[in-house]
């Protein structure tokens, strides 16, 4: 798993942004080195409507707010979101050394 924090400069702390960065990277070098034996690939989530959030309802309701308005699909993700990703790549069979963002189109605004 690694993080939408891996390519954007803002938002997280500078370790869990860097070792998400580095996950990305070790996707691709394992993919490269796997193949065609395994495939390596990643999931790169943005903003989760996870418990994790729970207690934080001022800070989360703004992000929700501001996620909501500025994202193309015009929500946060669900959990839901991120397995069936998962799922997508079980079964993409030529697909290996990728990372797929799950932010609702958010890194392309």
């Amino acid at each position: 798993m690694s993080s939408v924090s891996a390519t954007r400069a803002l938002g997280s702390s500078i370790p869990y942004a860097v070792s998400k960065a580095a996950v990305n990277h070790m996707t691709r070098l394992l993919a490269s080195q796997l193949g065609p034996a395994v495939r390596v690939n990643a999931i790169a989530p943005g903003l989760i409507d996870t418990p994790w959030y729970e207690g934080e309802d001022q800070v989360w309701e703004s992000s929700r707010e501001w996620i909501t308005q500025n994202t193309p699909l015009r929500r946060v993700g669900t959990p839901e979101d991120v397995a069936e990703a998962a799922l997508y790549l079980v079964d993409a069979a030529y697909t290996t050394g990728d990372v797929l963002t799950v932010d609702g189109g958010r890194h392309v605004v």
